[in-house]
């Protein structure tokens, strides 16, 4: 949601709902707090189990997705690069993106589907297709393949800047090639 500058108490309000629906521990960045209600905010955040975080690289569990999709946003091609004209418009345009983000918009690091079509348990039913089709493909046409068809099984974990020291990382990777 956007609203007018300095309106913190919908932003606290916003917190709590999400906090008592998601039941679990939130985070939420530095750079999205303002420093003039940091105790306010704090201790709100504190209440609600919300751990702030600092965004410093490999540390923030929030920074590198978010900033992955701020840049998917500013490359939109119906992006304001010159800003909104009123905070209606802004709203109106957030709501489209986030639709088109989570419905339309099929995402390379869980294989071409939409986050939709996965969050609905979809994403095995339209990669199983997927892969028939490109078989009966290189089928029908062996000589437009060099190779095997693209991997179309289904994402297990997905990581955005993974550290590949990561015990975690290196097992979800064995996973992913087997």
């Amino acid at each position: 949601m956007v609203w007018p500058d300095g309106y913190v108490g919908k932003a606290l309000a916003v917190c709590e709902q999400q906090s008592s629906r998601c039941g679990a521990h939130g985070y939420l960045g530095r750079q999205h707090l303002r420093l003039r209600v940091g105790s306010t905010l704090q201790a709100t955040l504190q209440r609600l189990n919300i751990t702030p975080s600092y965004s410093r690289p490999r540390v923030s569990n929030d920074n590198a997705f978010s900033e992955s999709l701020f840049r998917t946003c500013k490359y939109r091609p119906d992006y304001p690069k010159d800003g909104y004209e009123s905070l209606s418009a802004a709203q109106q345009w957030v709501t489209r993106f986030v639709h088109w983000y989570n419905h339309e918009h099929r995402h390379s690091a869980i294989r071409f589907v939409t986050p939709g079509e996965r969050h609905a348990g979809q994403d095995n039913e339209v990669l199983a297709r997927r892969d028939a089709i490109y078989a009966e493909a290189k089928r029908q046409h062996p000589g437009r393949w060099s190779s095997a068809t693209r991997n179309w099984t289904p994402r297990r974990t997905v990581w955005l800047n993974p550290d590949r020291e990561d015990p975690l990382v290196q097992r979800d990777q064995r996973l992913e090639a087997a």
